[in-house]
């Protein structure tokens, strides 16, 4: 059982991962984008947090 919780996030270039951790999620003062190290393109990239509602 994975006891992390994780959170789905987009890429500045449109790519969708899960991140282990998202730091600073409740500073709402920095904004909701963060850095961290895309999967997909294997660059440091500004990543902001996806909702998972239906369209």
């Amino acid at each position: 059982m994975d006891l992390m919780e994780r959170t789905v996030v987009r890429c500045a270039d449109g790519h969708v991962f899960t991140a282990a951790s998202f730091p600073m999620q409740q500073a709402e003062r920095l904004g909701p984008g963060r850095l961290l190290r895309c999967p997909r393109c294997a660059r440091l990239r500004s990543v902001v947090p996806v909702s998972l509602q239906k369209r």
